[in-house]
């Protein structure tokens, strides 16, 4: 699933994206030593973090052997980075699952805890339930790239839903196509 690395295959990036919100509890979970020793160890090379509109700034780093660490705030479209990731790292919101998993790239959703009635949890845990997608808290992120098995994941199809809409056009009257 998506092992493509885009060329050099020495470089293997991790992409995080929070969105366009704030979530600086997965900004700094990734800035952690304990995730960043994860992600080295499963031979990821780099680290780019799209942060948003948080306020935590991780610590950029380039030093030979460790994680090259960079970050930014917001991009006219992710497209490119997506494109360009071994493992994506994303908030839970609907979108930026959707693309990532239509791209066919590994992805760790990670659910913002502080939200209140949180209905990108239950987005995230069914996808993880059916294997297309790991789901992990900041708090539990190093622990689930510990562990992972990427060869695991199924790929996602998404659903065809014209069967629907055409019950929708019949049902207000409209005429088959």
């Amino acid at each position: 699933m998506g092992n493509e690395d885009g060329g050099d295959k020495t470089r293997r990036v991790v992409f995080v994206t929070v969105g366009t919100t704030s979530f600086d509890a997965l900004v700094r979970a990734m800035d952690s030593e304990h995730v960043k020793k994860e992600l080295l160890a499963k031979g990821y090379t780099n680290l780019l973090i799209q942060m948003g509109r948080g306020s935590f700034l991780p610590t950029k780093s380039e030093r030979e052997g460790s994680l090259a660490v960079d970050f930014f705030t917001f991009s006219s479209s992710i497209a490119d980075h997506l494109r360009s990731a071994s493992l994506v790292i994303s908030h839970a919101g609907s979108g930026s699952i959707f693309e990532t998993l239509r791209l066919r790239k590994q992805l760790i959703v990670v659910v913002n805890e502080d939200l209140m009635d949180n209905h990108q949890s239950e987005l995230a845990d069914e996808l993880a339930n059916r294997k297309h997608l790991y789901c992990a808290s900041p708090h539990t992120l190093h622990q689930t790239i510990s562990d992972m098995d990427l060869n695991s994941l199924l790929p996602y199809t998404p659903g065809d839903a014209t069967p629907v809409a055409n019950h929708i056009n019949r049902f207000l009257g409209f005429p088959d196509d």
